[in-house]
């Protein structure tokens, strides 16, 4: 799962310098908005230790900042598959119940996602979140998003990211969201050309949402489950944003929370992660983020009538058509990213 990122790289740096010396501070890598402040500051009246978030709003991003090893990052939201490739690299630490206890409430199924490098966080799915007061008929599929209709010209927002940015147009061609060939990225190459002169921003939504010159006329975007509240709330526009699953399947995504391996503070930031992972912590994120939780023992703690909600937890036949991401060859990732690169040209 998402969100802002701090703008350009000076402001990032400024981010990462070190907080004054007084109490101890753990420097948190994560999407805005993707943690309830009130557990932040529970762990901060248990303990006394403060906690910086620093925002990202892309998977790219977040990458960037966790390859370089001045960051002074200790923990860090990442996906599955940047779990397992930077656990490799020795950019992670390795997680398992002996040093976060609260793990054992996790599935194997959840927690081999993670591959051993971190702990289950939040998971949903990518889909299409639009304005139901501009957009009156639903989207149910991803060629609403991919072939609008004329009155959503420049009232699109798409994504950048070299994996998100795919998704679509390949589960449109029947695809695989992993494809590497050439041949496949170029028909998918073909469908994003012919929807670029609907698109008025590539900036991930939450992040365009806050912009004064494009905010408001954002009427559709690819977006993650659990998007459509932040919306609201960086609106001002309480339900009117909504979420849909497209018919033919979409990405089932898992976001894991790590912590570093060469973070100086390395044994709170393990106990930050376990007091997160804890079942009333892990209830109280999902209930205040409005998102699943992976934890069985946070899942009993969650109201039936919000593990009813199939915009929170998808049926089982969308589930079924979903597709998890792996990793990408550096030739498909360059490719992808030339391919996004270009599509100013086409707008």
């Amino acid at each position: 799962m998402r969100n802002l990122l701090m703008a350009a790289s000076a402001a990032l740096a400024a981010s990462f310098a070190p907080a004054p010396a007084q109490a101890e501070t753990l420097n948190l890598l994560i999407w805005e908005s993707y943690i309830d402040q009130k557990i932040l500051d529970r762990f901060t009246e248990k303990t006394g230790v403060t906690v910086h978030q620093i925002y990202y709003d892309s998977g790219d991003a977040r990458d960037e900042v966790l390859s370089d090893p001045s960051s002074n990052i200790d923990l860090a939201v990442v996906g599955e598959n940047g779990a397992e490739l930077f656990g490799k690299r020795g950019v992670l630490e390795p997680l398992s119940g002996q040093n976060v206890a609260s793990m054992k409430d996790y599935k194997p199924e959840w927690t081999s996602r993670c591959a051993g490098y971190a702990m289950p966080y939040l998971w949903g799915t990518m889909g299409i979140v639009y304005r139901s007061d501009m957009v009156k008929t639903a989207p149910t599929s991803w060629n609403d998003l991919m072939a609008p209709d004329p009155a959503l010209k420049k009232h699109i927002a798409m994504y950048d990211d070299h994996n998100e940015a795919f998704i679509a147009p390949l589960i449109m061609l029947g695809k695989s969201i992993n494809a590497n060939d050439n041949e496949t990225l170029k028909a998918a190459f073909e469908v994003m050309k012919k929807q670029a002169p609907f698109v008025l921003t590539y900036d991930y939504v939450i992040t365009s949402i806050q912009s004064p010159e494009n905010g408001k006329n954002i009427y559709m975007a690819l977006a993650y489950s659990g998007d459509q509240h932040v919306l609201n709330e960086k609106a001002g526009t309480p339900g009117v944003w909504r979420y849909a699953v497209p018919k033919e399947g979409t990405l089932s995504w898992l976001d894991c929370m790590a912590v570093t391996a060469a973070s100086p503070r390395k044994a709170l930031a393990l106990q930050l992660v376990d007091f997160i992972g804890s079942p009333q912590s892990a209830a109280d994120n999902a209930l205040a983020l409005t998102m699943p939780a992976a934890s069985d023992k946070a899942l009993e703690l969650i109201p039936a009538d919000m593990r009813a909600n199939q915009e929170i937890y998808p049926p089982a036949d969308i589930m079924a058509k979903s597709q998890y991401q792996k990793e990408l060859s550096i030739q498909s990732i360059q490719t992808r990213r030339r391919i996004i690169s270009s599509m100013a040209n086409f707008q």
